[in-house]
């Protein structure tokens, strides 16, 4: 980002000495009155002076009246420096003629010139300031535009600035945000997990043996494939193929657990740990150790639309809210989506239905 910053502003300052250049050289050079007349040198010098005077005025509008004093809400005592600068141009440009003899030196130039045509001399060659009473509006205009033109540029670029750091703070914000939603998603899987595996080894040293390692397996997922803040589905499916394994350890033959993935899986990137808290809140609360339950877990794919369908049998001792501590899980991947996905996802709950099954369908837009 800063390298990107650097060269952003690198090109800044080539397109402003280019613009100058060009300026430049239109002003002190492109003359087409003095085709043919042979201005001298004072009038050359006299135009680098006004440039040179145009240019300051310029930067110390944009550098330090704009920023330090319009941008303040002083506007009173901003167009009061905005008059004196041009004051100074003008008075300063109004020497320089002076200094140089610019007049007599233009005059003579035309005389010369207007003797060889046999006309008729004017005393004011067309090329000098335009005078009214004594007021150079020549010079006035051209610095007041110039200011103008300083002052829209900082002010765009000032804007432009506050926005790009309001994005960046927001982004800041999201990600920080998301990394301890997914901070907390990760220790209460874990938590949880280490509970199942100590009843196992209870009942079945070998078994929990067994699925400490696959936990480590899993763990080591999560620590190391998901740190880009994405995976790819297959990787997920293949998490989610893990957990249930795992859970299915300490499930007796009263509770029957299916899952479907897709066979023709068109893999893409994917948010780490959206499908798990589903499957995990369904084995957490849809399961009994005496009674008939199930957990039915589905996972399809139409292009870049997934759709995830978790259902469990209700069983009257693990009721569970989205709204309360139990359903952390749920909260916390809700709040994902809704950063990771707007608009791209659809989320619908049902607690109960005709089948007395809690029903969870996730409508995902990964494109």
């Amino acid at each position: 980002m800063i390298i990107a910053k650097s060269k952003s502003r690198l090109v800044a300052i080539m397109v402003q000495v280019l613009i100058w250049a060009v300026f430049g050289l239109v002003f002190i050079f492109y003359q087409p009155f003095l085709t043919n007349i042979d201005i001298p040198v004072q009038f050359w010098i006299k135009q680098i002076i006004v440039l040179s005077l145009l240019i300051t005025a310029f930067y110390v509008n944009s550098i330090v009246l704009v920023p330090r004093v319009l941008l303040k809400n002083s506007v009173g005592y901003y167009f009061i420096f905005v008059i004196a600068i041009i004051v100074i141009v003008v008075f300063v440009t109004g020497w320089a003629d002076q200094w140089l003899k610019l007049h007599q030196l233009l005059d003579a130039a035309f005389h010369k010139h207007w003797e060889k045509l046999g006309e008729t001399i004017h005393r004011r060659g067309p090329l000098k300031p335009e005078k009214h009473n004594g007021i150079d509006t020549f010079t006035i205009t051209i610095t007041a535009l110039v200011l103008g033109i300083s002052t829209s540029i900082t002010t765009i670029q000032k804007w432009q600035k506050d926005q790009q750091a309001r994005q960046e703070l927001e982004q800041d914000k999201v990600t920080s945000e998301l990394s301890f939603l997914k901070a907390q998603i990760n220790p209460h899987f874990f938590f949880n997990t280490l509970n199942n595996i100590y009843a196992l080894t209870q009942v079945d040293v070998d078994v929990a043996g067994k699925a400490i390692h696959q936990l480590s397996r899993m763990m080591r997922y999560l620590l190391y494939d998901t740190q880009q803040g994405h995976t790819l589905l297959s990787q997920e499916i293949a998490f989610v193929k893990d957990y249930i394994s795992l859970m299915q350890l300490r499930l007796t033959d009263v509770v029957k657990v299916t899952f479907n993935s897709p066979e023709n899986l068109k893999d893409l990137p994917l948010a780490p740990m959206i499908f798990l808290p589903f499957v995990e809140n369904a084995f957490k609360h849809g399961v009994s150790a005496t009674l008939q339950s199930h957990i039915n877990i589905t996972i399809e794919q139409n292009d870049n639309v997934l759709e995830l369908t978790v259902k469990n049998s209700i069983i009257n001792d693990n009721s569970i809210s989205l709204d309360t501590n139990s359903g952390i899980g749920l909260v916390n991947t809700r709040r994902r989506l809704d950063l990771l996905y707007p608009d791209k996802y659809k989320l619908d709950i049902s607690e109960l239905n005709a089948d007395n099954e809690y029903t969870v369908h996730l409508t995902l837009n990964l494109a």
